[in-house]
């Protein structure tokens, strides 16, 4: 059923291409090939299945589906990773993606396992996530750091016995209350707030590259103004 799922998001996606975007070559047409850049592997954090498809939790899978409509590629499910996987080539640099399916909870043993399988260090790590301490539209990178209460940072730091990897903070906004944070993560945003999440997701996608060439600086400066 997940299999099913998951190609479902695929055809979908395809659909929403507009015929300019289909004309255009992509990165991944040919055989995946490329140097290695900064980072190796690039996480999209959220839940799996239709019930969290556009909630505000899912914002990590929406900068990897971002990154497979600029450069093309698809993403399978890999068993031994818990989660779907796939390749792309950003501007000479070949980089994994990877999207947990197992809940956000327990991102860190997909993460951990394909970590380990690639022999990819934590410092090669890019983990995209939804901020609550962010306003819908802002987004901000940083390497390293806590997990701010995020119980899928939190559950990838213990499982890497390291927070050295780097993030892509997406904001969401915070409900005002801790006791209204599940329901505001794990309910869709209104259509104005949905678009300022989209935002937020495209201008990280627009200086991966920079990050990929190991420019932080230039990158921050674009994001952070």
């Amino acid at each position: 059923m997940m299999r099913l799922w998951y190609r479902f998001r695929q055809l979908v996606r395809r659909a929403a291409e507009t015929p300019a975007a289909k004309s255009q070559p992509k990165a991944s047409d040919p055989p995946v090939q490329g140097q290695e850049g900064e980072f190796r592997l690039i996480v999209g954090l959220g839940n799996p299945g239709a019930k969290y498809e556009g909630t505000r939790h899912n914002a990590g899978f929406w900068f990897i589906e971002e990154l497979l409509r600029r450069h093309g590629g698809e993403l399978r499910l890999e068993k031994k990773f818990s989660g779907v996987t796939g390749r792309v080539n950003i501007d000479g640099y070949t980089c994994r993606l990877l999207e947990p399916t197992t809940f956000m909870n327990h991102s860190g043993n997909s993460i951990g396992a394909m970590a380990n399988y690639y022999n990819i260090p934590v410092q090669s790590i890019l983990v995209a996530h939804d901020e609550l301490d962010l306003p819908p539209g802002t987004v901000r990178i940083k390497r390293g750091g806590g997990h701010g209460g995020h119980k899928g940072l939190r559950h990838t730091q213990a499982t890497l016995g390291s927070a050295e990897f780097a993030r892509v903070r997406i904001g969401v906004g915070h409900p005002g209350h801790r006791d209204g944070v599940v329901s505001h993560v794990l309910s869709q945003p209104s259509k104005a707030e949905r678009r300022q999440l989209e935002v937020a997701v495209e201008e990280a996608a627009e200086v991966l590259p920079w990050l990929l060439a190991g420019d932080w600086d230039r990158a921050c400066r674009q994001l952070h103004g």
